[in-house]
């Protein structure tokens, strides 16, 4: 049940990012609501760039409908976390890099956010070798950003 409330508040708070994007820009009210807020829309990202691998696996059939669903999402999501990423917002699963090599974070962040929109291209193109390519192009730049700036489990 308090997993159930959490995405129902994730969600809540995803939706409010839509509908007044001023406030999902707003410092957050203390640190832990930002590491929180970062790890949940990273959770959510994952899943649904998850729901693609099959695909560009060939696993099973090509559906461009059903990857352009899960690509939208990954796209939308692409764009929250990083105000989270603030300084005096650290903890969580991100390494002290985050803060100290701001320069290279932000590189980070914007090679992936790049991947994504090359990602949404191909898919909105239906050519599936684009997508297969650009699919492999982002999951690299999750784990390159993984590599460089989040603690090892």
């Amino acid at each position: 049940m308090k997993k159930k409330f959490g995405l129902l508040a994730l969600a809540g708070t995803l939706v409010m990012g839509l509908v007044a994007p001023s406030q999902a820009q707003a410092p957050f009210r203390e640190p832990h609501d930002a590491v929180k807020y970062r790890g949940a829309t990273m959770v959510l990202m994952g899943a649904h760039f998850g729901r693609l691998a099959p695909m560009a696996k060939r696993e099973v059939p090509f559906d461009q409908a059903a990857a352009q669903a899960n690509v939208d999402i990954v796209k939308m999501l692409a764009a929250l976390p990083w105000p989270a990423y603030a300084p005096g917002y650290e903890g969580g699963e991100a390494r002290s890099e985050v803060w100290t090599n701001r320069e290279g974070f932000r590189k980070a962040s914007e090679t992936f956010q790049a991947a994504v929109r090359e990602l949404d291209a191909a898919t909105q193109a239906g050519d599936f070798d684009a997508f297969r390519v650009a699919f492999g192009k982002t999951g690299q730049s999750c784990k390159a950003c993984h590599d460089d700036f989040r603690k090892k489990k």
